[in-house]
């Protein structure tokens, strides 16, 4: 019973460097807070993996890296199959099938040319290389709402030009 009390004492002692290790490794606060969270319940779970004598910190490094890891590749794979949750407040509304029935390549890119920079870099990235919002922001250095704005002024023009033809 000592023993667990040692080790939990340690636990506890290490919290400081284990938030500074979530925080490096996800870059986001919240992150931060639920990698360290998961990392002291993952700790005390396996408490009896650990080997007394051993580094306890290091333990909980790899334990965390390994989280990490499995969440990234989550999120990896979740955005590979899944839209923004913002996306589907406008279901119904995007025409783009509807648009590439209607009409060819050739016009499409014709249209995608009378764009204005800003509007047909967004639509490339977002429509025809398949980035998401987030990454197109982060290429761009631009807020998301703006990516946002710009791909639905974009579309909405490509649309009336390709209407127009």
């Amino acid at each position: 019973m000592d023993q667990s009390s040692s080790f939990e004492d340690q636990l506890a002692g290490l919290l400081p460097r284990l938030r500074r290790f979530a925080h490096a490794l996800s870059r986001n606060p919240t992150d931060a807070d639920d990698l360290a969270q998961a990392t002291i319940e993952r700790a005390l779970r396996s408490r009896d993996q650990w080997q007394t004598g051993t580094r306890l910190d290091s333990w909980c490094y790899r334990i965390m890296r390994n989280l990490w890891i499995d969440i990234a590749r989550s999120r990896s794979r979740r955005s590979a199959r899944e839209a923004p949750e913002e996306e589907g407040l406008n279901v119904g509304e995007d025409r783009r099938d509807a648009m590439d029935a209607a009409v060819d390549v050739h016009r499409i890119m014709d249209a995608m040319a009378r764009l204005p920079d800003e509007q047909r870099e967004v639509v490339a990235l977002i429509l025809v290389e398949g980035f998401g919002y987030r990454e197109v922001s982060e290429m761009l250095g631009l807020p998301i709402g703006t990516v946002s704005s710009r791909l639905v002024r974009g579309r909405t023009a490509l649309l009336a030009m390709v209407g127009e033809q």
